[in-house]
């Protein structure tokens, strides 16, 4: 909806100097066949040779009052030639023109994303949500309500939407139906609030990870949706305080779950059946190492040992390469 009348108000200011134009023409011809009675095609042709002034004669002698007329024909032209060279230089010149044309780039290329996260916000949570993800080539799309992001950035952001995450319509056209997951990271709680009550309503099985500044609005968050809440003070303090208990197993945990690539990740493998873990032989099979299991319940269990059983729709927490990712998912599927 938004693209589409973004592209309506495009072409209506390209189209605004042509409408007047032909309006001019129909104005100057109607006042030729009524004041110097002429046909309608010979007052057609007046009207457009007096407004193109290109000097041909006239069809009849002017009368006095056509006389007048032709000068206010005349002027008016050229006070409206004027103002569209004004308006047609500015449109370009400014950049606006080139603006435009890239937003509705980009509109069109977020259309075609899927399994992509809407990131709304783009704060200090919204920029190293961004960095997290562009590290693991993760497609996203920002939502933010600035005209532009600011420049200096360490990671590109190929996808960038102006717009209000708290309105329908904005988030339909960042493709939340087709996200995997939604980050609001908003300053005040209660936006964020109105961003997850809106992001279930249009699609409830999206994942959606909250802000909250606030104890008070956890609770409220998750009753709206919220998967996830998030309070970074409070996240940001412990994480302080861990790091001088364990400092080095911190920055292991860390670099783990934020950098991965090719030759190593840790990804959730949802299973298909059910399983032995002796039997399953993960190790061995496929050279990937078995983290923990998370059960439908929201139950964990951490290093697992062989005799675990391993049930339907349980989701295995592994760490290994790509090409061993791949090797476990054939297996527990």
């Amino acid at each position: 909806m938004m693209s589409m009348l973004r592209r309506m108000r495009l072409f209506s200011r390209l189209l605004l100097p042509v409408s007047m134009l032909l309006l001019m023409v129909l104005v100057g011809a109607f006042g030729f066949m009524l004041i110097e009675h002429y046909s309608f095609i010979n007052a057609l042709y007046m009207s457009v040779i007096t407004i193109a002034t290109v000097g041909f004669g006239e069809v009849e002698p002017l009368s006095y009052s056509g006389k007048i007329f032709v000068i206010g024909l005349i002027l008016v032209n050229l006070a409206l030639f004027t103002y569209y060279i004004t308006l047609i230089t500015r449109f370009f010149s400014d950049g606006e023109f080139v603006r435009t044309y890239k937003l509705m780039k980009m509109e069109n290329s977020i259309k075609h994303l899927q399994h992509h996260v809407i990131i709304c916000g783009f704060g200090r949570n919204g920029k190293e949500s961004a960095q997290v993800l562009h590290n693991n080539k993760i497609p996203f799309v920002v939502l933010e309500e600035k005209n532009e992001l600011e420049p200096g950035l360490d990671f590109a952001v190929t996808h960038f939407m102006k717009g209000d995450a708290t309105k329908d319509d904005v988030l339909i056209e960042a493709g939340i139906n087709k996200a995997r997951a939604l980050i609001t990271t908003l300053p005040v709680d209660a936006d964020n609030l109105f961003v997850v009550l809106t992001a279930k309503q249009i699609n409830p099985a999206i994942k959606v990870i909250s802000r909250a500044s606030q104890d008070s609005s956890v609770s409220k968050l998750k009753i709206a949706g919220a998967d996830n809440v998030i309070m970074p003070d409070k996240i940001g303090g412990a994480h302080m305080a861990t790091l001088v208990i364990l400092p080095d197993v911190v920055e292991m945990l860390s670099l783990m779950s934020t950098q991965s690539n090719e030759s190593f990740r840790i990804a959730e493998l949802p299973s298909g059946k059910t399983l032995n873990l002796g039997d399953l032989d993960l190790w061995n099979k496929t050279g990937c190492t078995l983290l923990g299991i998370k059960s439908p319940g929201m139950d964990y269990s951490i290093n697992p040992g062989p005799g675990h059983s391993v049930k339907p729709a349980d989701r295995l927490i592994v760490m290994g390469s790509d090409e061993q990712i791949a090797r476990a998912r054939q297996l527990i599927v």
